[in-house]
């Protein structure tokens, strides 16, 4: 027999019993689907935390307080408090640092917001002017945070679309109040959409003068960021250096390593996220990965069935002639058969996940190519592994005594 004569019988079997050749890929379906569906979703919420990030600018340093750190500008990561508006003022006055721009001191929380009947829960973020052009906020409607607010102290707040959607509605939300920790502020703009999903939504914000949120909402002296504008790409590391040792005098520390602050910059904070969620989707495709091993027992299982059924057939017609060969060969073909017709349905099933799970969560809807290739290889491979040994146990049958099997 050539191997077209093996594969056309091959079939044939296989659709004697649809019921048990269904139930003998279902394993697989739902391996490959589920490795699939999970590379896509990580490698979308990569896309979107990347792109989220970049929007920021590619030339954005992130200054953040903490207890400890490690070499002159790179202190442990932390939530310290540590840094005060007289440091962002030092690092905007200073004749040391050449290589900035813009300087934005920032304070954030999450806090409840009210108004009328409606409440959310969302990032209130102490800002001043500079704060729009360091992040690249645009403004929809009203104005944003002036001089004049963080001088005065004044309780006003400029919010996201997302925040609008949730106290608002389709009502326009310019010249409403909201009240923030029993604080009433006044809506004076809202911000262009950016996008983006949970914690990293920048229109689930709302914006209010500095001096508002230290003094008026959260009773804080320090801030949680200072965020600084480079001059360019170019001068990132050396505008680092310059902010480090600028904040290590300030600080009065004489040994870098304990720096009580980190600076970090956007291709920092891009590599953390992208080994953050590299490693998130590894962990899953990983787990995903059992079904697969379950998915080839089964069919293992199977397939030593039918061997036990087929124990006459075989017999005969290795009395017949047939080779051994020919034999392995056959059972050997339906197992991949089995298993490669599994891998092509999970492929089909796994990107229709992907797609719906994209559409739900808002997250880009990204299908790996090499995925998919891979699954095809890895479902042939099951078939391999797991269709040898039952091919071998029909091929080493001794043709007399399978003849007389009941």
């Amino acid at each position: 027999m050539n191997f077209w004569d093996i594969f056309i019988e091959s079939l044939s079997t296989l659709t004697l019993n649809k019921t048990r050749t269904a139930l003998a890929i279902l394993g697989i379906v739902i391996g490959i689907a589920s490795v699939i569906a999970l590379i896509s979703l990580g490698e979308g919420t990569s896309s979107a935390i990347q792109s989220q990030i970049e929007a920021l600018g590619s030339n954005l340093l992130s200054i953040s307080p903490s207890s400890s750190g490690q070499g002159a500008v790179r202190g442990g990561f932390g939530g310290g408090t540590t840094l005060t508006v007289a440091d962002a003022t030092a690092i905007a006055n200073s004749s040391q640092v050449t290589t900035i721009s813009m300087v934005s001191p920032e304070v954030s929380k999450r806090a409840q917001v009210v108004t009328g009947g409606n409440n959310t829960n969302t990032s209130v973020t102490g800002v001043t002017s500079s704060y729009i052009t360091v992040h690249k906020i645009s403004i929809a409607s009203g104005r944003f945070i002036s001089d004049y607010d963080e001088a005065s102290m004044a309780k006003v707040a400029v919010i996201g679309p997302q925040v609008v959607s949730d106290l608002f509605g389709t009502n326009d939300p310019l010249g409403q109040s909201i009240r923030i920790n029993n604080q009433s502020l006044i809506i004076i703009g809202v911000t262009v959409s950016k996008g983006g999903t949970g914690f990293l939504n920048q229109d689930d914000s709302i914006y209010v003068p500095l001096s508002t949120a230290q003094k008026q909402l959260f009773g804080q002296s320090y801030l949680n960021t200072i965020s600084v504008e480079a001059k360019s790409v170019d001068v990132m590391t050396q505008a680092q250096n310059e902010i480090g040792y600028l904040l290590l005098a300030q600080h009065k520390i004489s040994d870098p390593s304990k720096a009580d602050f980190s600076i970090l910059s956007q291709q920092d904070i891009l590599s953390t996220a992208s080994s953050t969620t590299g490693t998130f989707t590894a962990l899953l495709s990983g787990v995903a990965a059992i079904s697969l091993i379950v998915g080839g027992i089964g069919i293992m299982n199977i397939m030593l069935v039918t061997v036990t059924e087929r124990t006459r057939e075989i017999g005969l017609r290795k009395a017949l002639g047939a080779r051994k060969k020919t034999i392995t060969t056959q059972f050997l073909t339906e197992s991949v058969i089995l298993t490669f017709s599994g891998g092509l349905i999970g492929v089909i099933l796994g990107i229709a996940t992907s797609y719906l799970i994209s559409s739900l969560t808002s997250t880009p809807f990204a299908v790996s190519i090499r995925s998919i290739g891979l699954a095809f290889i890895v479902s042939s491979a099951i078939g391999i592994l797991f269709g040898w040994y039952p091919a071998q146990r029909a091929s080493s049958l001794q043709p007399i005594e399978a003849l007389r099997y009941e």
